[in-house]
């Protein structure tokens, strides 16, 4: 009986270790099959988080470019209105006064603005040059007529720079950050003998020459003019101002080669720290 006992137990142990060993090798494949979907699961995941941010870049891209885009052409109507005002102020004078120099350097501003996407400032700087060409042109006229009542002619002709002539002032107006402001060619400076001049009213004319000077020398030239319109915006303050006389002698070319210091293009004429230091109020709108 006892042998039987034990035969039955051995039989019984036999069996569950049997069952043990299977269930550990089935939890074991369960286990394996786990891991496995974890990671396909976990690569896809990778994946398609590297998708989203594919996307969320591309899309990213595609609005600053749209908002780009959107800031450029709505500054575009502006321009269109003054070139159709330049337009009518060249039909106007023609047999009059020579305009070469003035269609050379509408056409300049035109194609940058039709080259442009992405910088309104370009289309703004634009829009500036041909409102003062008009201004220039309507001038032109209006003392050509006057002159027919005279016994004196027009006035001295003068050669144009062209548009590659333009193209560097303009680029040289730019760099020292008169982007926003008008520039054409003009002889009137001084009667020709100046070779730059600004206008209170918020536009540079150069002569055709300058076209060809060295950058540093056209740099410095154009932030000298820029500094005077930024004088003018102050006019009223700066001349009555004890300092300015007193540090400047009241000199606004002085102001404007220490002005044209500070913005980094000296020029012949250096001035001291102190000096310098008031003429960086007037970039900024301050007098003191």
């Amino acid at each position: 009986m006892m042998r039987r006992l034990v035969a039955v137990a051995a039989a019984v142990a036999a069996t569950l270790a049997i069952g043990a060993v299977d269930r550990a090798v089935a939890l074991d494949e369960q286990r394996a099959s786990a891991i496995s979907e974890l990671r396909d699961l976990t690569a896809s995941v990778d994946s398609a988080q590297r998708r989203t941010d594919r996307l969320e870049g591309l899309i990213a891209a595609a609005e600053k470019e749209t908002a780009e885009r959107e800031a450029v052409l709505a500054v575009r109507p502006a321009f269109v209105t003054e070139v159709e005002a330049l337009a009518a102020a060249l039909r106007g004078a023609e047999g009059k006064v020579d305009t070469s120099a003035y269609r050379a350097s509408a056409l300049s501003a035109q194609q940058s603005v039709l080259a442009e996407r992405r910088d309104p400032g370009v289309v703004v700087g634009a829009t500036a040059t041909v409102r003062a060409l008009t201004a220039k042109i309507t001038g032109d006229v209006a003392a050509w007529e006057a002159s027919r009542w005279s016994a004196g002619p027009a006035g001295p002709a003068w050669s144009s720079s062209g548009p590659d002539g333009y193209a560097r002032v303009r680029a040289a107006l730019d760099r020292v950050g008169g982007g926003g402001v008008g520039l054409y060619e003009s002889s009137s400076c001084a009667g020709g003998s100046a070779p730059a001049c600004a206008n209170s009213n918020g536009y540079i004319k150069y002569r055709a020459d300058i076209a060809g000077w060295s950058t540093d020398r056209l740099q410095w030239a154009m932030a000298h003019e820029l500094a005077h319109i930024y004088q003018f915006r102050v006019w009223g303050a700066l001349t009555s101002s004890s300092a300015y006389g007193s540090l400047f002698g009241g000199d606004p070319e002085f102001l404007a080669n220490c002005m044209a210091v500070v913005r980094g293009f000296p020029g012949s004429v250096g001035c001291d720290g102190e000096q310098q230091a008031w003429a960086s109020g007037i970039w900024v709108g301050a007098v003191r």
